[in-house]
């Protein structure tokens, strides 16, 4: 009678454990098919950004701010939910929607067939590309072969990352050492400090900071890349038609040129 009892109470306990670990955020306890039905029941959504990429996320006070922030809040008021935004490291980002801690991601993140393989895909919302910042009055690097033998700084897990390490050997550079930052404003620092000799970044973060280190930093050479940010949700969530038909909205009411326009005009540098 007793092996009964403790056999009856070890389950319940392992059901109430179980239970647990299912109900940590908006959707993380729903089929992903079913995210948008979990969201509205919630109340809320939860997305996950990398506040250290002005003018797409940033910190003002304890506030993200930003163009993602923007689109966010509208994919929000269109659901009639709360917003929350959690403020990680780029690199855990998808991580973070495959555990089921977040619903969404927007961190100016490029569409690649690699991040494909761990989460789903909006429809672009901006063109963007990747290019090489100099310490002013550097004449060694003038264009993308001149990385070849040099230190590159770069945001740990972003393209830069990816275009620098060329594990692939899809590009014509060979740097000498790929040094990896959890923010892009600590490679500018170091770039400016003359401990490495380039930082590979996305152009409108780029002309951010050259802004806000005047003469001290300068963008060299062409583009390095063609790139789309998009949206990023979990495999299989439903969320990612929401999105898309914000995003939508967005464009053609010209509400996403507003965006982008009241974080990159001049009186906002």
């Amino acid at each position: 009678m007793k092996k009964k009892i403790m056999a009856l109470i070890l389950a319940a306990g392992m059901a109430l454990s179980m239970a647990a670990c299912g109900s940590s955020g908006s959707s993380s306890s729903a089929k992903s098919d079913d995210a948008v039905a979990a969201i509205k029941k919630a109340g809320k959504i939860t997305m996950v950004t990398n506040a250290e990429f002005p003018p797409f996320e940033y910190k003002d006070g304890n506030k993200v701010t930003g163009i993602d922030a923007d689109i966010a809040q509208a994919v929000a008021d269109d659901l009639g939910v709360k917003l929350e935004i959690t403020d990680i490291a780029f690199d855990s980002c998808i991580p973070a929607l495959k555990s089921g801690k977040a619903d969404f991601c927007l961190a100016g993140m490029t569409v690649t067939d690699d991040r494909k393989k761990n989460a789903d895909f909006s429809d672009p919302y901006f063109d963007a590309s990747q290019v090489i910042l100099v310490k002013s009055g550097n004449t060694d690097i003038s264009k993308p072969s001149d990385l070849d033998g040099k230190v590159v700084g770069v945001q740990q897990g972003t393209t830069g990352d990816t275009y620098c390490t060329n594990e692939d050997g899809k590009n014509d550079i060979s740097v000498k050492e790929v040094k990896r930052y959890q923010k892009h404003v600590d490679a500018v620092s170091d770039l400016i400090a003359g401990r490495i000799d380039a930082v590979v970044l996305d152009d409108y973060p780029a002309e951010q900071f050259i802004e806000q280190n005047k003469g001290k930093i300068e963008k060299v050479g062409e583009n390095l890349t063609t790139e789309e940010y998009a949206a990023v949700v979990p495999k299989g969530s439903n969320l990612v038609d929401e999105i898309n038909k914000v995003v939508k909205n967005l464009k053609d009411s010209g509400k996403m040129n507003e965006i982008v326009d009241k974080y990159t005009s001049d009186s906002n540098q």
